[in-house]
């Protein structure tokens, strides 16, 4: 087989291990997304079960970017603070080390099993939990067949001559070797891959040691770029958590590169294989950074804090969509979940609009219709961003529960666009002679009011819960009998 060959056969099975971990990640989060994120956000007190919670979802996840873009998510929103967040990612960061670990074993006689149970679960089960975990299956059952197709075509050409003189020119500097490990890892967007490629590469003696040391370090360094670039940095406050992340690991591998020589010595020689000695190195050293840094979170915080200080929005940007996650729509239920968020603060800019209203009965004020004029505005803008996001939700890849989720959100939304047209319109068309001076008409107006103001909020407290499984035909005789 010439070299060219070789190369797109080496890029072929890389490829075909990422999109393994692709169905991975996208079957777990549409398994259990819902959960890891309630498992989060209750874990989040607490530095220490935060990093050990970070650590679990990332396995489950297959990705330590995952879980960034994950907690990321959750302290732009103000959900989380900012110093558990950085627990999680120091969590997450011995997460994806255990899995590169457990990935180093030879346990590729698992795939044709793993292909066999997960093709079953994904074909014969209706939509739902177990056909999501039939994804999980097959997506690792590709992963372990790919590594054993890289080890395949790696070892014949690992012991190369011709390869061993590329690569020693090119890994014989530590830093050049960190910054191209970190390359590479940008590039394919997983430290995992990079690290199980270079052990396949360090087997053959196609890489020394010391080399494989820098450019472990750098597959680190890496793998924290993702998370900083994608975050959106409108708001310098979003990226806290993503360049704390980075941060952390920059000055771990700063510390650890210039010793680079001595590991390699002291590793080589305890571990009889250079799978053993890399992917315990690689786990070593970011249990080492994550219990060095779990005490410096506090200072951190400050730091961060300060040089990354929150943006206001102005008030003409207050009708900006923040949930509606384009990422979100492969995975169903958080496409609802993020357009529920929406229609809660649709919610809020009618309640607003409703507030507006017994001012009126005192008299009119060219203000507060100036002010209702912008608060439909904003809902207007919310309306159709939710209208369209829910558009753009494949309907083949939603469970029926998830169907009458839908129909209720787009249902209430339309709702809630009617209402505050209704109010707007109410308002502007108010006018003196409007004003009702009889204390018992004013009481009954108000007691009106009050009661559409309660019934608001109920409806609002519903909105984000998820309704149990009803057939379409129960819902419309239970409506019919209300009507």
């Amino acid at each position: 087989m010439t070299g060219s060959l070789v190369i797109v056969d080496l890029v072929g099975n890389i490829v075909l291990f990422l999109w393994g971990m692709h169905m991975v990640q996208s079957g777990v989060e549409r398994a259990f997304g819902s959960d890891l994120r309630r498992v989060l956000g209750r874990a989040l007190r607490y530095r220490l079960v935060a990093a050990a919670v970070g650590a679990l979802v990332t396995m489950l996840l297959q990705s330590s970017t995952a879980t960034a873009m994950m907690v990321t998510s959750f302290a732009a929103r103000g959900a989380v603070a900012l110093i558990p967040a950085l627990s999680v990612m120091l969590g997450a960061n011995v997460g994806t080390a255990v899995i590169v670990k457990a990935l180093s074993f030879d346990v590729s006689w698992l795939s044709p099993l793993l292909f066999l149970t997960g093709y079953f679960a994904f074909k014969r089960s209706p939509k739902g939990r177990y056909r999501d975990l039939g994804r999980v299956g097959m997506g690792l059952g590709l992963m372990l067949l790919a590594l054993h197709l890289v080890v395949g075509t790696i070892e014949p050409i690992s012991a190369a001559p011709t390869l061993k003189q590329i690569l020693s020119a090119i890994t014989g500097d530590p830093i050049l070797d960190l910054i191209l490990a970190a390359a590479l890892t940008y590039t394919a967007h997983s430290s995992v891959a990079v690290i199980l490629l270079l052990i396949g590469l360090s087997a053959g003696g196609a890489v020394a040691p010391a080399a494989a040391v820098a450019m472990v370090l750098g597959a680190n360094l890496g793998s924290a770029l993702p998370p900083v670039v994608e975050t959106d940095g409108t708001n310098p406050a979003n990226r806290r958590v993503p360049i704390g992340n980075l941060v952390f690991r920059a000055v771990g591998c700063l510390v650890a590169l210039p010793f680079t020589n001595l590991l390699a010595d002291l590793l080589w020689r305890h571990f009889p294989s250079s799978a053993d000695a890399i992917t315990t190195f690689h786990l070593g050293f970011n249990v080492v950074l994550a219990l060095a840094c779990i005490g410096l979170l506090g200072p951190a915080d400050v730091l961060l804090t300060r040089l990354l200080p929150e943006k206001g929005r102005p008030e003409v940007e207050v009708a900006r969509p923040l949930f509606l996650e384009t990422e979100a729509l492969e995975t169903p239920y958080l496409a609802l979940a993020n357009a529920a968020r929406e229609i809660l603060r649709m919610g809020d800019l009618v309640d607003a609009l409703l507030r507006l209203v017994p001012g009126l009965i005192e008299h009119r004020n060219k203000a507060t219709i100036e002010q209702a004029n912008r608060l439909g505005r904003e809902l207007d803008v919310l309306h159709e961003a939710v209208k369209g996001y829910l558009a753009r939700l494949e309907h083949g890849e939603l469970t029926d529960r998830d169907l009458i989720r839908l129909s209720d959100l787009i249902e209430f939304a339309v709702n809630l666009g009617h209402a505050g047209d209704l109010l707007e319109r109410l308002i502007q068309g108010s006018t003196r002679r409007d004003r009702i001076d009889d204390p018992v008409d004013r009481a009954i107006l108000m007691q009106i009011h009050a009661q559409v103001a309660m019934d608001l909020r109920l409806a609002l407290d519903h909105v984000d819960r998820r309704p149990a499984f009803r057939p379409r035909t129960d819902r419309r005789q239970a409506s019919a009998q209300r009507a």
